[in-house]
């Protein structure tokens, strides 16, 4: 079975079933696939994924399902015209952003990871779960905060998006593909393995079958994460988050969204073969999303890929900027009621 076809019977598959059971037959049709390579296997009983791999194809891919599709899964016919399409489309405006990206502030199109190759593209949304392939709604107490991130985000520092400030920008900017950074190195020592992300050159260190969390007081910005094997998969528990009012998170209309201290993520790392780990993340968040979700693509092992510094404080202009202009406007306001 080949990748396209393998996802596209996990998208029937999970449009047939109900939700419980669609997820552990779309497992079991991935872990299918990777049996037929095997990796070697480390001292502590790891299978070996250490190396350098990159989600740059998935970025071609969105994260929800195109309108065109109403909601439904589309045929193996009606997928592969719409990425023939899509490709086509989103590589002449790349090329054309050389000539025409000149807004202030914005990054020329040459600085973005797409199209490196879009052989990773073979799904209509990055989302697979809920079926539909579209995002749960957002709670209204994190539309509230949402609408009071627009509001005051220059209010002072610390409203601002994390990201922006340097700190983070949590599990979904790092593993999620992006429009740059999107190189990851893993490395793996007996009990535990070790992800160093490019983006915010961030490194999370999961132990292996270490038992319980750290304690409920502690709250960290990318949670505390716990890992064990199942076979070839390797499945990652992550909980105790950081509040964060402003977090840049995937598909939420305008970029950011809210971190809660319930959230719960579940990451599976699946070796296909050799050259693919197949990666699907859910985040279980009640207090930012009415429903749990899924997104599911690949990583590219890669060890030519080069991971630079991220060196984000250094030369962060933007926050001076943006702070101070938001002082001046305010006393040009203040000025202006007072004549």
């Amino acid at each position: 079975m080949n990748t396209n076809s393998a996802n596209i019977l996990t998208y029937v598959v999970k449009l047939a079933a109900a939700p419980a059971l669609s997820v552990a037959i779309s497992l079991f049709t991935l872990t299918l696939t990777a049996q037929e390579w095997q990796p070697e296997i480390l001292s502590d009983g790891q299978p070996n994924i250490t190396g350098m791999w990159n989600n740059v194809g998935a970025t071609a891919t969105p994260l929800e399902m195109p309108n065109q599709f109403e909601g439904r899964v589309p045929n193996q016919e009606e997928l592969a015209e719409f990425i023939k399409t899509r490709d086509e489309a989103r590589k002449g405006a790349v090329w054309d952003g050389f000539e025409n990206s000149r807004g202030v502030g914005a990054y020329e199109n040459y600085w973005f990871d797409w199209y490196w190759s879009d052989a990773q593209a073979d799904a209509p949304s990055l989302i697979v779960d809920p079926p539909n392939g579209l995002r749960p709604a957002f709670t209204e107490e994190a539309l509230t905060q949402k609408r009071f991130n627009v509001a005051h985000e220059h209010d002072s520092a610390a409203n601002v998006e994390s990201g922006d400030r340097c700190l983070s920008r949590g599990v979904f900017g790092m593993m999620m593909p992006t429009a740059y950074n999107n190189g990851k190195l893993i490395i793996q020592s007996p009990g535990y393995v070790m992800i160093h992300s490019e983006m915010i050159h961030n490194a999370r260190i999961i132990p292996i079958g270490a038992g319980n969390h750290v304690d409920e007081k502690i709250k960290l910005w990318e949670g505390d994460p716990r890992g064990h094997w199942e076979g070839n998969t390797l499945i990652i528990e992550s909980t105790n988050f950081r509040y964060v009012g402003n977090m840049r998170a995937p598909g939420s209309g305008g970029g950011n969204a809210v971190q809660n201290e319930g959230r719960k993520m579940i990451e599976t790392f699946t070796i296909e073969d050799e050259d693919t780990l197949r990666y699907t993340l859910t985040v279980d968040d009640s207090e930012t999303y009415e429903a749990p979700w899924t997104v599911a693509f690949p990583y590219e092992f890669d060890n030519n890929y080069k991971q630079y510094e991220y060196a984000c404080h250094e030369g962060n202009y933007a926050m001076d900027n943006r702070l101070s202009g938001a002082r001046v406007q305010e006393l040009g306001i203040a000025e202006t009621g007072a004549r």
